[in-house]
């Protein structure tokens, strides 16, 4: 796994960034939060049993937003020192029952959370600095603070992108687009909007400075870029209209260039 963060490169001046887009990409919740002191003492107690030398924990997902429902996994960041953990990779991703509640637990020393923020950082994808920074703090101290803070920078910063990774991503939404307007078999089509639709969406995401989600944060991360463009792929979307989305995905890649197939290399 990678023990840095991807060097920077500025983006390709063919595809410009909106002006605001770091502001408005960022994939933040608010910091002050209603949560539940059951759902506190549950993710409490379940850090003093299973943890009990952790030097930091964060409740993140859907508890730390305030939207959790009865059924609601916890999802926890836990950091330990290092004799808290067997083999070499100083890290554990483990669910756990408690309380008859599922946790889902993420736990690392200080520096194995760098290098696994480093391989997320590296695919666009940050979860783990995303659960740290916006998550509410059951534990503290110096190394969580210090983490926090690292984490809320590289956040803030955005994404980038090589050039060539950029058309790569271009010329697979080109060939999805001919391939969906080809498409006769019901099934077939329905299978490549879908996935038009997610390459369509992390293109427009890292073209303009905002990091990628998977699932519905996938979803979430577009409409924090642009909601229009967001409730109007969705609409074409859900309701199955190839043709309706083609078109939107031809107005949405002609700012960065159109379609790319002939003389790409690969």
């Amino acid at each position: 796994m990678p023990r840095s963060c991807p060097r920077r490169v500025p983006i390709s001046p063919s595809c410009p960034r909106k002006t605001d887009a770091r502001t408005r990409c960022a994939p933040r919740l608010a910091r002050v939060k209603t949560i539940s002191a059951e759902l506190l003492g549950l993710a409490n107690g379940f850090v003093a049993d299973r943890f009990p030398s952790a030097v930091g924990a964060v409740l993140a997902g859907s508890s730390a937003a305030g939207t959790s429902t009865s059924t609601s996994d916890l999802d926890l960041v836990v950091l330990c020192p290092e004799e808290s953990f067997d083999g070499e990779d100083a890290s554990l991703a483990a669910t756990y029952e408690h309380a008859s509640r599922l946790v889902e637990v993420f736990a690392y020393t200080p520096d194995a959370y760098r290098r696994w923020a480093g391989r997320e950082l590296a695919a666009h994808r940050p979860v783990i600095l995303a659960m740290l920074t916006e998550g509410v703090i059951l534990r503290s101290g110096s190394e969580l603070v210090e983490l926090r803070a690292w984490a809320d920078g590289v956040l803030a910063a955005g994404p980038t992108i090589e050039p060539h990774a950029l058309d790569q991503r271009r010329y697979s939404v080109s060939a999805l687009l001919d391939d969906l307007t080809d498409a006769e078999d019901p099934g077939e089509r329905a299978l490549l909007l879908a996935e038009a639709f997610r390459a369509l969406s992390e293109l427009l995401l890292v073209a303009h400075g905002c990091w990628l989600g998977s699932g519905k944060w996938l979803l979430r991360r577009l409409r924090a870029w642009d909601g229009s463009v967001a409730d109007r792929l969705t609409e074409a979307f859900v309701a199955g209209h190839a043709v309706a989305f083609v078109r939107m995905a031809d107005e949405l890649l002609a700012p960065l260039g159109g379609r790319l197939q002939a003389g790409m290399v690969r």
